[in-house]
């Protein structure tokens, strides 16, 4: 089977391609929001009609909460799944929106034309692409190149709730060869990318209490043990002056980064000092030993999320607070294990109060890293594909943030994700005017069309 024809296809039928787009950004399928349950009802009835269009055994499956979609194909050759997500995002504040984030439009600026509304970049016009990609294969040849099971979600925007429990109920009908997600992102905006490292999440919530009420400064000051005074303390004590977590046993089962990646890596030319200038920074804090996409991709940290005590309203008031409260967050690598850090980081701050004071910690999720290994041929052929796409080598990269589904297809089906986007920096995800570039739907349309062909013909999961 020829790419070359798919690929033609894919050109011709971009404008429609965009018109199904916007359909489906005009639904306002906010997960978060109660109100909007219907919306998110209509959008996963929306993907099952349009994968059903193409001949796709598609049906929409109830949860707890709001549906999952999954569509299977016959088909020979390696089984893949596609992974994406229909929910979005609420608007707020809307008044930053310069147009409705639901009446999405097609926008010329300086860098080309981009497609603006909530959705646009996550994951609506990411998910998309795949869809499309499968279209053409279909329209030019009249089934697709490999078996897939199609996977999208609406929670992820809402902490995917339902994911795990139907995630174990159907494993047998969702394992396959080789997950493929798109929900991230190319590399500085312009290097195809495959994300191979994941960092895990650890969230905690302190609060430490002394006196059972507020008091006078005036009356209760120097003798009276300050809550914020000690959380201050607590706080400090975390890194040490090279940057480095103090955790007792945090760095326990922190992998050294292999030489080939670090290689690459090198290769990309990061230019921390402008991704630092852009947020009004100029020098990498952290680990002083390490380079800065080290940090970034492959290090772990632990954050100071938010922290808060007494009086914080307009104006002054002397007082000692009774309570003191923090978020602290641990992005995590490699095989640390997030229960037995939370251990270690509870018994160190207990460790650290003075007799007056007690304390209470919440939870808020505990998940590993997922580290892939690029050692099956589909990353090369994957790779290989972007590349000739692009124009520009495609990378191996990290990620500092945390995709959860990419560990759960690892541990619960036993399956490798690989994980390429289209996104570019500036596509204000999560935030008002979201955008998603033209050129990024109709490249990952053309990438994802190349990568089945390399896929289907280099075999996957082998």
């Amino acid at each position: 089977m020829s790419i070359d024809a798919v690929l033609a296809r894919i050109d011709a039928d971009l404008p429609a391609a965009m018109a199904r787009l916007m359909a489906l950004l005009r639904i306002p399928s906010i997960s978060t929001d109660p109100a909007y349950e219907e919306a998110c009802d209509r959008a996963a009835d929306w993907l099952v009609a349009d994968l059903q269009s193409l001949g796709v055994h598609a049906e929409k499956r109830t949860t707890p909460g709001h549906p999952m979609v999954v569509g299977q194909t016959d088909g020979t050759g390696p089984h893949l799944l596609f992974y994406g997500h229909y929910d979005v995002q609420p608007v707020d504040p809307i008044k930053l929106w310069e147009s409705d984030p639901f009446d999405p439009k097609v926008e010329e600026t300086a860098n080309g034309r981009v497609i603006r509304g909530r959705g646009s970049s996550d994951d609506k016009g990411q998910l998309m692409t795949f869809i499309e990609a499968c279209r053409a294969w279909k329209d030019v040849y009249g089934s697709l190149p490999c078996k897939i099971t199609f996977f999208f979600e609406g929670e992820e925007e809402s902490g995917s709730p339902s994911l795990v429990p139907f995630m174990k109920e159907n494993a047998d009908e969702l394992k396959s060869d080789l997950a493929l997600i798109c929900d991230t992102g190319l590399f500085e905006s312009r290097t195809p990318a495959i994300v191979t490292m994941l960092r895990g999440l650890l969230g905690e919530q302190i609060t430490i209490t002394g006196p059972r009420i507020d008091l006078h400064s005036g009356m209760y000051g120097g003798i009276a043990i300050n809550p914020a005074r000690v959380m201050a303390k607590v706080l400090g004590a975390l890194h040490d002056e090279q940057g480095r977590v103090t955790v007792p046993g945090f760095y326990d089962g922190v992998p050294d980064l292999p030489d080939d990646i670090e290689a690459q890596w090198q290769g990309l030319a990061f230019d921390h000092a402008n991704f630092l200038e852009t947020v009004g920074l100029a020098d990498p804090a952290g680990e002083q030993d390490r380079t800065p996409l080290e940090m970034i991709w492959s290090r772990p940290t632990c954050e100071i999320n938010g922290m808060w005590s007494g009086y914080t309203g307009e104006g002054f008031k002397t007082v000692l607070p009774s309570k003191a409260q923090a978020k602290v967050s641990f992005r995590l690598v490699g095989d640390q294990d997030p229960l037995a850090i939370r251990d270690s980081f509870r018994t160190m701050v207990r460790d650290m109060l003075p007799a007056d004071c007690e304390v209470s910690f919440d939870d808020h999720g505990a998940s590993r890293a997922s580290v892939t290994s690029t050692q099956d041929p589909a990353f090369d052929a994957a790779r290989r594909a972007l590349s000739a796409e692009w124009e520009v080598p495609a990378a191996y990269v990290g990620c500092g943030g945390s995709i959860p589904i990419a560990g759960h297809f690892h541990n619960i089906l036993g399956t490798t994700p690989m994980l390429i986007g289209f996104a570019k920096d500036d596509d204000a995800i999560h935030s008002p005017n979201e955008k998603y570039d033209v050129e990024s739907f109709h490249k990952g349309i053309r990438s994802w069309a190349r990568i089945l062909a390399a896929l289907a013909q280099d075999g996957a999961g082998d």
